[in-house]
């Protein structure tokens, strides 16, 4: 009896479930290995794909960021966020919100976490803060390898704006690194629909699939102009603002008002999984 005592005294929550257990447990998934794979060999692809096509060059006197890629290890980084920040980067973020909880409930294990005993908060935390972790380290890797191919096929050397000017090589990795904050930022919408979901399904490819598939209708209303300033109210309006950050003078407006939106949405899908799971007849 007095065991039995000493540890149900000694007993805190937040040592349940440690966060660096849960990390460790995450890293160790092959669908983790496999996302950085593909985020980490991007660059290769599109450094061997401007090699046979030579270098880029502008369409109709008009000059993109992309007719730049070639142009320094700066510019190639910024391409390769502009080509998967509407759509490869909601994947990995997604997956890892998404696949977290409903992959617990799919193996049965998700009530002997609970019976542990942890918390259900404290469970939802731990997975949250791991998934949110991870997300963000896979924006990450993709513009730090970009970076490092780039310099190394293209030289070090200063962001060329297309619209004229350039961003030397400080003020460049300032401005690119604002950028992957301001797009995890963005994603933090797909990563509360994912996670919202998770907690909902015991199948993490309908949390995964139905987040992606959400995110995606988002990007086709925007593109309705009929909805005029409606729009500014879905986060898929702004998930581009941050190409004003890479310009000699700056415009912050857009990306004030789109990491707005994208919080306000995350909170509110925050708070409904953590309402919803309180509740929720954990059966598996």
């Amino acid at each position: 009896m007095s065991t039995l005592t000493e540890v149900a005294s000694g007993y805190q929550t937040r040592h349940t479930l440690p966060l660096r257990v849960e990390l460790v447990r995450q890293l160790k998934r092959r669908r983790t290995l496999v996302m950085g794979a593909i985020l980490g060999l991007l660059p290769f692809v599109l450094l061997i794909a401007f090699a046979i096509g030579g270098d880029p060059s502008s369409r109709n006197g008009r000059i993109t960021l992309m007719d730049t890629a070639t142009a320094s290890g700066a510019n190639f980084a910024a391409v390769n966020l502009f080509v998967s920040a509407g759509f490869l980067l909601v994947i990995p973020v997604a997956l890892f919100c998404g696949d977290t909880v409903a992959s617990e409930a799919s193996w049965s294990s998700l009530r002997y976490l609970l019976a542990a005993p942890v918390p259900r908060a404290r469970l939802l935390w731990s997975k949250l803060t791991v998934a949110l972790g991870l997300s963000l380290a896979a924006m990450i890797l993709l513009p730090v390898v970009a970076l490092a191919v780039g310099t190394a096929a293209y030289g070090w050397g200063p962001l060329q704006i297309p619209t004229g000017g350039a961003l030397d090589t400080g003020t460049a990795t300032q401005r690119l690194a604002l950028t992957v904050a301001y797009i995890f930022v963005s994603q933090l919408v797909t990563a509360g629909l994912a996670f919202w979901l998770s907690t909902k399904t015991d199948a993490p490819l309908g949390a995964v699939g139905g987040a992606v598939g959400l995110t995606i209708v988002g990007n086709v209303l925007d593109a309705v102009t009929a909805l005029g300033h409606w729009r500014d109210f879905l986060p898929a309006h702004w998930q581009f603002a941050w190409a004003d950050a890479v310009q000699p003078h700056p415009e912050w407006s857009g990306m004030i008002q789109g990491t707005a939106i994208s919080i306000t949405y995350a909170l509110v899908l925050f708070a409904l999984a953590f309402r919803g799971f309180s509740r929720k007849d954990i059966v598996s």
